[in-house]
């Protein structure tokens, strides 16, 4: 487009031209001023474009990672989401498995009484209950008799005890639990002073 204006301007020139020699042979000092303005203008057009082209491709090379990263968070949360998916079921059916072992405690030495024979079948239930949480990933935190760790215990109580080091869980008040690898609720502990 700019070289159509260029040679207007060299055809407006050419019918201006007060030189006896028109055409290419014309030695008038407009034409070399005008074949300079030419050059120059050819140049700044040249060098505006290649600029252009540098941001566009740098717009491009921008773009391109934007949307790398895009994907690689968008990969992650999927992941994520599939990893811990089945957290929010096993919230709800953790004082399901409190309330069994509760009931199981209840059981005395003496199997042959009422009260044995009833909680059997809470015991078998209660045990395919723990399979099918651990089948998904949910395990339980052992925590007796271990170093007391905020990630994984709940401090609820404190007790001074002879002969037990400070810091130390003393008893597992309510089972804590992990997703894979995530803490899904602490267990609550007493710990010793």
């Amino acid at each position: 487009m700019p070289d159509k204006e260029i040679e207007k301007e060299e055809m407006l020139h050419t019918d201006n031209c007060t030189c006896e020699e028109k055409g290419d042979t014309c030695q008038c000092p407009h034409k070399e001023e005008k074949k300079k303005e030419k050059k120059e203008k050819k140049k700044n057009i040249t060098e505006e474009l290649q600029n252009q082209i540098k941001e566009l491709e740098n717009k491009v090379l921008s773009e391109k990672a934007e949307l790398i990263n895009y994907r690689k968070r968008k990969d992650e949360e999927v992941s994520y989401m599939l990893k811990y998916a089945h957290e929010d079921i096993a919230l709800e059916i953790l004082p399901i498995v409190d309330n069994f072992e509760r009931a199981i405690k209840l059981d005395d030495d003496n199997l042959e009484d009422e009260l044995s024979k009833f909680l059997e079948g809470f015991k078998m239930i209660y045990c395919h209950l723990i399979k099918v949480l651990e089948s998904f990933g949910v395990k339980a935190i052992d925590g007796n008799n271990k170093p007391f760790d905020a990630t994984y215990h709940q401090g609820v109580m404190t007790e001074a005890k002879e002969g037990v080091e400070p810091g130390m869980v003393l008893e597992v008040l309510q089972k804590g639990y992990l997703l894979k690898d995530k803490v899904i609720r602490p267990a609550m502990v007493k710990v010793s002073e």
